[in-house]
């Protein structure tokens, strides 16, 4: 007679383990010590076998019976139930021990090889910061396109586009190493490309330079033979990555050497709000420089003609083309630089959202933003003008984030 669950459920322990028979070669274990585990009985190859299913109460009587039609119907088309669970479990273990981040790592092994030692290390900061918090514990053979595109457009959406498009590339590359591997079997990014996905970015007049290229733009800087006070400029800019508005038209009154602070006021200001821009020590020695220049004038840099008026916002534009930078790169686009290379080095998109001034601010808190994460943003302030300082002699230099703690 098939069991029924009332008898399943009473069935108790004996001096010796015992059996309770349910119809197709099902039957109930019962051991001495309390345990009820399924099992079912089937020959292959006119070799009697036992396979269990689980212990009850986790697999119920229907439950049971329904693992037993499903090995059932494996058996009666040739295969094997128990060798076919095992090969299974293999499968998902190798699938589970070739995690994304498992082979990405593998694969940045191999492809950095002679490549550019800074260039690497972005990649695979790039990697740690932006692709496996999202797609690294997966096993590399499961992810499908639609995961690719999910992870690709959340790092668009904090308005992080080339990096975006950058992460989307290097994972292709990983499906391929994980198919001449024999770890995966296709490349989910194959069938679409970035453009697919992204929004391109509006085109503009802030022409910039590649970060690769920023050492080579420091040095012109170093060696210009122009005004002394547009050299410090540009140098102040690139340190402080402020718009050009907001340097040309800065008043001595707005800095505060003692607290290495820049507070520039809400009407000088794109969104209206008091900005606080921390100053890193060169930036500070720039601008002790400078005032020896123009410290007689309420302003930072007066213009040669009217000295109650600013520079021209052309100055910089035309020291820059002078020193062969034409339709390559502008004053703006260092703000384009420092975004890219300090979002690739893993800071905080809202720390660095923050000093760029673009983040929007609500009216109720907009008197407060401006000193919002004020001790992370000087962190990445000086870690900035360190990171140029070393560019600036060729060195490799990786954030400490422990000073942004």
């Amino acid at each position: 007679m098939p069991l029924t669950d009332i008898a399943v459920k009473k069935a108790k322990p004996t001096l010796k383990a015992y059996r309770l028979t349910d119809s197709g070669s099902l039957f109930l274990f019962v051991t001495p010590a309390g345990s009820k585990s399924w099992r079912w009985k089937y020959l292959v190859d006119g070799k009697q076998k036992l396979m269990t299913f689980g212990l009850y109460p986790d697999i119920s009587l229907a439950q049971a019976r329904e693992l037993r039609d499903a090995a059932r119907r494996q058996k009666n088309k040739g295969v094997d139930p128990m060798a076919e669970r095992k090969t299974v479990k293999l499968v998902r273990r190798v699938a589970s021990e070739n995690s994304f981040s498992t082979v990405g790592k593998a694969w940045f092994t191999q492809w950095k090889g002679d490549r550019n030692a800074r260039h690497a290390d972005y990649t695979l900061r790039r990697l740690e910061t932006n692709v496996f918090p999202e797609i690294g514990a997966r096993p590399v053979s499961d992810i499908q396109t639609l995961e690719l595109v999910a992870m690709t457009k959340k790092i668009a959406d904090r308005g992080a586009l080339d990096i975006a498009k950058r992460s989307f590339q290097t994972c292709s590359q990983i499906f391929r190493y994980a198919i001449a591997h024999g770890l995966a079997t296709r490349n989910p990014a194959a069938d679409i490309k970035p453009s697919d996905i992204l929004v391109s970015r509006q085109k503009n007049n802030h022409a910039r330079i590649d970060a690769k290229e920023l050492p080579e733009l420091l040095r012109h800087i170093e060696a210009y033979q122009g005004a002394a006070t547009t050299r410090l400029a540009i140098k102040l800019m690139a340190l402080t990555f402020v718009r050009t508005s907001e340097l040309i038209g800065a008043h001595w009154a707005e800095f505060d050497f003692e607290s290495a602070q820049w507070r520039i006021p809400a009407h000088r200001m794109k969104m209206k709000t008091e900005h606080i821009v921390p100053l890193a020590p060169q930036a500070v020695e720039v601008l002790r420089t400078l005032k020896i220049v123009s410290g007689h004038s309420k302003l930072l840099f007066p213009g040669e003609r009217d000295h109650e008026k600013p520079m021209s916002n052309n100055t910089i534009l035309s020291a820059l083309k002078r020193m062969g930078y034409q339709g390559r790169m502008t004053g703006h686009g260092f703000r384009g630089v420092a975004s890219t290379v300090l979002h690739e080095q893993g800071f905080e998109h809202e720390h660095i959202e923050l000093q760029l001034a673009h983040t929007e601010r609500k009216s109720v808190s907009a008197a407060y933003n401006h000193a919002k994460y004020l001790d992370q943003r000087r962190a990445l302030m000086n870690h900035w003008a360190n990171y140029l300082q070393a560019s600036l002699g060729g060195q490799v230099l990786r954030p400490d984030f422990r000073k942004a703690a």
